[in-house]
């Protein structure tokens, strides 16, 4: 670059600043500016996102709690904990909204099995929708 260039160009960055008219850097700044706004709002909606589908329903939360209990008092999970129809179907589509198999499976009496963790949820269609029975062995 020669040095009439430099002398012009600088010249006219002074004027333009000396004038008020906004400068590229300060456009160029502006812009960078607005971009990681939307960056952090996009990553911010991205986070809750995630903390949603991290979200446990209510009725896995009665279940982990009979769960925790049993545990508590036999130092291992329950085979089976019986549940209602809308509990029933609230596991079953956390396992749809998170992508796993689901394996159901049926007892020799006939009754529906699902896993959670290492205990089987056994249907009852008879008891209330938000029924959640204690935990129990096999024995």
């Amino acid at each position: 670059m020669d040095r009439r260039h430099l002398v012009s160009g600088g010249l006219l960055a002074g004027l333009t600043g000396m004038f008020g008219f906004p400068s590229v850097a300060a456009a160029a700044q502006q812009r960078r500016d607005e971009g990681e706004e939307r960056t952090a709002a996009a990553v911010d909606e991205l986070r809750k996102v995630v903390d949603r589908g991290l979200e446990v329903s209510p009725e896995l939360g009665k279940i982990r709690e009979q769960q925790r209990i049993f545990m508590r008092a036999n130092q291992k999970f329950p085979d089976y904990i019986e549940v209602g129809l809308g509990v029933w179907f609230s596991v079953y589509d956390w396992y749809v909204r998170h992508h796993r198999a689901v394996t159901i499976g049926r007892t020799t009496d006939g009754r529906y099995t699902m896993p959670v963790m290492e205990t089987l949820l056994l249907l009852r269609p008879e008891q209330a929708e938000s029924f959640v029975g204690f935990g129990f062995d096999a024995r």
